[in-house]
């Protein structure tokens, strides 16, 4: 089917996700507290031409405007999607307790560079009944749990469904480095353990996308008992896939990495637009803009995960693809895999899994960010796989 793309002039309008008018389902409003508790292609139907690109040109969608959001008069989607969620403290705060300060000057920073006296607090979003099996969904590097906006409700008819901020993105907490957390990936893997223990108590399914995929994997390694089924999204499988983007990379160089990571439309914007066909509404461009805007810990600790996975990335791939191959690893685990993805090259996906004898589910019209590209229909795959409904 042939799809024309619209003016550049509409770019604000455009969904960053399939338009089916299932896709268009919104998050529900509930806030209840978090209790503790070989090859399948989907197709999916446009409703209308003028919602999305396809094939879009690399160079489209570089022009995001800063209308809305943070400076309209108007309900802002980023305090609306926060007063959905809560803030749960999870993981000690390590290091001397000392206030941040400028490594340059050796000012004091702002409470956004803080870390937390005892525990991080960590944003978290639920939907559905605590009573039923719980599935935590990960975002991946750079993302947030807004990406799951639209996988949440599908999943809430049948499960309990959380999705939370890692630290250093989103409403979770942004610690100066060398002030409690250093933003290293083992860091990540023990934190992910902490929070993970306080939102659940039996055994939980776990959905991660992209480049922390990694992390959740040597994680589950060691608590196999506690997961039930384990789904991937668009993860780094291959040795060229342990090599960042330059649009990621960039964060990581000395002092121009400093600058960017400072810079909304490069940290979110391209960030998030770069790996697929895709652009973003307007409004949802200004919830993944707004940590950047209102402070800049956002920046430094875009810079420091940066630094942590252009130094470890390679290695953690390494592992994780041992751990998933290894005769011992008994947890059900399925890959899904955005077609579309600029970042990473399907090369390898499917020997690898043909390998390790892993389900591989393919979703066409989905760039790197799946959940993001189409969220609903992710929601019916999840719901098939955990199910066991999905036919190989």
């Amino acid at each position: 089917m042939a799809f024309q793309a619209p003016h550049l002039s509409s770019l604000h309008s455009l969904h960053f996700c399939i338009a089916s008018p299932s896709c268009l389902v919104r998050s529900p409003r509930s806030t209840a507290p978090i209790r503790r508790t070989k090859s399948l292609r989907l197709r999916i139907r446009s409703s209308s031409d003028d919602d999305y690109y396809i094939d879009a040109p690399v160079s489209v969608g570089d022009g995001f405007s800063f209308g809305g959001g943070k400076y309209s008069e108007e309900p802002s989607p980023s305090d609306e999607w926060f007063e959905k969620g809560n803030i749960v403290k999870a993981h000690p705060v390590l290091g001397s307790g000392k206030k941040a300060s400028d490594p340059i000057f050796g000012l004091k920073m702002g409470a956004g560079s803080q870390a937390s006296d005892d525990l991080f607090r960590w944003f978290c979003i639920e939907s559905g009944s605590p009573d039923n099996h719980s599935v935590i969904l990960i975002h991946g590097f750079p993302s947030q749990a807004y990406s799951y906006r639209k996988v949440l409700p599908v999943l809430s008819k049948k499960y309990h469904a959380i999705a939370f901020d890692w630290l250093g993105f989103g409403f979770s907490d942004k610690p100066q480095p060398k002030y409690g957390f250093d933003y290293t990936l083992d860091e990540y893997v023990s934190s992910f353990g902490s929070l993970i223990n306080e939102l659940v108590t039996d055994k939980v399914s776990l959905v991660v996308q992209g480049y922390f995929s990694p992390v959740v994997v040597k994680y589950a390694s060691s608590h196999q008992e506690k997961i039930k089924d384990l789904i991937l999204l668009n993860p780094p499988l291959t040795a060229k896939h342990a090599n960042l983007p330059s649009a990621l990379s960039i964060f990581s160089n000395f002092l121009l990495g400093e600058i960017f990571s400072q810079d909304p439309l490069r940290a979110s914007d391209k960030a998030l637009t770069s790996c697929g066909p895709y652009q973003m509404k307007e409004d949802d461009a200004m919830v993944y803009r707004r940590p950047y805007l209102t402070s800049g810990s956002s920046g430094f600790a875009l810079n420091a995960i940066s630094r942590s996975m252009k130094k470890e990335l390679k290695k953690y791939v390494e592992e994780m693809r041992t751990i998933l191959i290894d005769k011992d690893w008994k947890v059900q685990t399925t890959i899904c895999w955005g077609e579309r993805d600029r970042w990473l090259s399907y090369d390898g996906v499917e020997d690898f899994c043909k390998r390790s004898n892993h389900k591989l589910l393919k979703l066409p019209m989905a760039g790197h960010h799946v959940q993001e590209d189409c969220g609903e229909e992710l929601g019916q795959v999840i719901n098939g796989v955990l199910s066991r409904r999905v036919r190989i």
